[in-house]
């Protein structure tokens, strides 16, 4: 999620902002900081956060579709001649994906993760180019920085609570 998060980032600075060279890295370094949370947190000893073999299938089935999706978005706002909707057209596909998981996993911040994305998106496509680009791809990787910190601090305090009764 942290990564998708700096390449919505990234990609709102280069689209919105014609921004170019360093300027589009800049939001990677929130992804290695999350990163290295994250390393550090799986290298902790203790049972982490497992998902089911039902939510792994629905995470497997979720991301196909978000694949495809993301396709078939870029094709058709490009195939329209509007390249302003693509950032609202993906925060929407990635947003939509996370509620199928969301049910599987019975994971209520997935709900509220896919509907900030879904409502990014809704925002973008209402308040027009060039602002609404720039509305839904920094508030998507907002949400995407944001679960993805949430998620390493959830797996570190399962792996506290496990190694504190062992």
């Amino acid at each position: 999620m942290s990564f998708f998060g700096a390449v919505f980032a990234s990609l709102t600075l280069y689209w919105q902002w014609h921004l170019s060279g360093v300027a589009l890295a800049l939001p990677f370094l929130v992804f290695i900081l999350i990163g290295f949370a994250a390393s550090y947190v799986i290298r902790t000893p203790g049972e982490g956060i497992k998902p089911s073999p039902k939510e792994e299938r629905a995470i497997m089935w979720s991301s196909i579709g978000e694949g495809v999706g993301l396709f078939l978005a870029a094709n058709i706002v490009m195939n329209l001649d509007r390249p302003d909707l693509l950032l609202p057209s993906m925060a929407l596909v990635v947003g939509l994906h996370f509620l199928p998981i969301a049910f599987a996993a019975g994971f209520r911040p997935f709900y509220v993760l896919g509907t900030a994305l879904v409502v990014a998106a809704i925002m973008g496509f209402f308040v027009g180019a060039p602002t609404g680009g720039e509305v839904a791809g920094f508030m998507a990787a907002g949400a995407l920085w944001l679960a993805s910190g949430i998620a390493v601090r959830r797996d570190w305090v399962a792996k506290g609570r496990t190694a504190a009764t062992i």
